[in-house]
């Protein structure tokens, strides 16, 4: 019995050390500013939603609107707010679910219809949060010049 307590004693140990090592930063009022501040640096005037996405609708489309469940194919250009490109797709576009992406496309795409463009300025809490992934450290702003072609 001793030796039982002795493990689970040591297990908890284990988990709640290895918990601890993880820190999850708060990045949506340095994110805020941010974006505030390219959108002033650049001449820009985009649309806050109630989550904290910017977006800004240089032409809405004239076909199908998705939904957060569609599957739709888009080009797409990803970079910091330094000019920084991190990802690109090429022109003949993606495919891909909005239930399968960052929270800030599944909101996002769905502003544009079927051949509408323009930029989702996405902050860290719709994107990776305050991890890194890939090219991409943690906290990061994230801005993608979109064009849904089309919803399939």
């Amino acid at each position: 019995m001793k030796q039982l307590l002795s493990a689970l004693l040591a297990i908890t140990l284990l988990i709640s050390c290895s918990k601890g090592t993880e820190t999850v930063t708060d990045y949506t009022a340095k994110n805020e500013q941010e974006i505030k501040d390219y959108l002033a640096k650049n001449n820009l005037t985009a649309q806050r939603s109630t989550s904290g996405l910017y977006y800004i609708i240089n032409e809405p489309g004239t076909g199908t609107q998705p939904t957060a469940a569609s599957n739709v194919t888009v080009v797409y250009k990803g970079y910091f707010t330094n000019g920084n490109v991190f990802d690109q797709s090429k022109a003949e576009g993606i495919a891909f679910g909005l239930n399968q992406v960052i929270k800030g496309w599944t909101e996002g795409i769905p502003y544009f219809k079927t051949g509408g463009s323009g930029v989702l300025l996405v902050p860290a809490h719709l994107g990776y949060g305050s991890y890194n992934y890939g090219p991409i450290p943690g906290g990061s702003v994230l801005i993608f010049d979109v064009k849904l072609i089309s919803v399939n």
